[in-house]
C-alpha cells in the first residue's frame, strides 16, 4: 500500500480501509496465537498499513480544521 494511493481516497473510504486491515490484524494475532500463522511477515505489514492510514486520515482532518478557520 502506497501512501500517494491513500492521499486519492476520501476519508470514508480511508475508515472502510481501516476497519478491514484492523480485522485482518485480529486475525493474523488469532493465527499466531493458535500456532496457525504461516506467513509472519503479514503482521508488521498491516500494522504499518494501518498506521498509514491513520495518519493520512489525520492530515486530511488538519486539513479541513484549517480551512475551515
Amino acid at each position: 500500500m502506497d501512501a500517494k494511493d491513500l492521499r486519492d481516497k476520501t476519508p470514508d473510504e480511508l475508515r472502510d480501509q481501516l476497519a478491514s486491515l484492523k480485522k485482518e490484524a485480529f486475525n493474523l494475532r488469532f493465527q499466531q496465537a493458535t500456532g496457525q500463522m504461516e506467513n509472519t511477515s503479514r503482521m508488521r505489514l498491516v500494522r504499518r498499513d494501518v498506521a498509514r492510514v491513520k495518519t493520512i486520515l489525520n492530515e486530511k482532518a488538519a486539513a479541513a480544521a484549517s480551512t475551515e478557520a
